[in-house]
């Protein structure tokens, strides 16, 4: 996206320090410009954290521009490694929201009428990371820029809820889309499964409400979608902690059931011994009932025997 002054320009995987994104601002075709061609410019960069606005990066600075020296910024914006985390909240399906804010301060040298009169503090809302660094236009949406991949939802946002912004007076663009980025960012957090979402998301979360009521904004069901979330969090977390103690339980009584079954083992291994003994003990007692039998069945002596 360009106007007048110049344009956002990025490289995803790093140029000078290969582990930082390098983020900067370029003078719109430097190379025509008439020389001594100069801008003393205040700029602010904010790398918009999608998951919570707080979490976003901002950088600012105050520099001249021109045909000479034709792009300021930020060679370490943001680490490679804190981009790409799934859950770091800068990168969300492969773009990145970025905001730029431009006050021109001082001129020397002009191009033309209509350079002077466009305005230059226009917000560069949205870089799509496909390694060229391309910046693409946002989308209004009630007075809000959005990306166009959001214009969708916004708009649905203002259909089921139109008094959302009523009482919002801020007039200052970046402040506006930022209030509905938190926006966004908590529909976002709301949509997870309870499995991703964390109580530290839920204090998030509390706090985004807060920062949205005391801009102004009427997100009463927002509040209350967050309590039923809540309350299906508290009640996922209690199952957890029940199940872990029946987990535990069920150890204990296995292991009791272990022990007995070994116990078990070995009296049936004695049972199976005395048994054995048992029969040999009744083999002997019939061999020697025998021996008493034949003894009793014997004739008795006569004289002729005993003389």
């Amino acid at each position: 996206m360009r106007n007048s002054l110049g344009y956002l320009a990025a490289y995803p995987k790093g140029k000078y320090k290969a582990d930082y994104l390098f983020l900067f601002l370029v003078v719109a075709d430097f190379k025509t410009l008439p020389y001594g061609w100069k801008r003393h410019i205040r700029y602010r960069l904010t790398f918009v954290n999608q998951i919570s606005y707080g979490l976003s990066l901002l950088g600012g600075k105050e520099e001249w521009i021109g045909k000479y020296r034709p792009l300021c910024g930020y060679q370490k914006m943001i680490l490679l490694t804190k981009l790409n985390d799934k859950k770091g909240g800068f990168l969300v399906n492969n773009e990145v929201k970025i905001v730029v804010e431009v006050d021109v301060l001082q001129v020397i040298g002009k191009l033309d009428v209509s350079e002077e009169s466009q305005e230059v503090t226009q917000p560069l809302k949205r870089i799509k990371l496909n390694g060229d660094g391309v910046v693409t236009s946002s989308v209004d949406v009630n007075g809000f820029q959005v990306l166009p991949s959001e214009a969708e939802s916004v708009k649905r946002i203002f259909e089921k809820h139109p008094e959302m912004a009523l009482k919002f007076r801020a007039k200052n663009q970046h402040l506006r889309t930022s209030c509905i980025n938190v926006v966004l960012s908590l529909i976002k957090t709301l949509c997870q499964s309870l499995q991703d979402i964390s109580i530290d998301d839920m204090g998030q979360a509390e706090q985004a409400l807060t920062y949205l009521n005391n801009s102004g904004f009427k997100v009463d069901w927002l509040e209350g979608k967050l309590e039923e979330v809540k309350e299906k969090k508290m009640e996922e977390l209690f199952g957890k902690t029940r199940m872990q103690e029946l987990e535990e339980e069920l150890k204990v009584f296995k292991r009791k059931c272990s022990d007995i079954e070994a116990i078990l083992e070995k009296e049936k291994e004695e049972l199976k011994d005395l048994k054995q003994k048992c029969s040999d003990t009744e083999a002997l007692l019939e061999k020697e009932k025998t021996k008493v039998l034949a003894a009793a069945r014997a004739p008795p002596l006569t004289l002729d025997d005993v003389v």
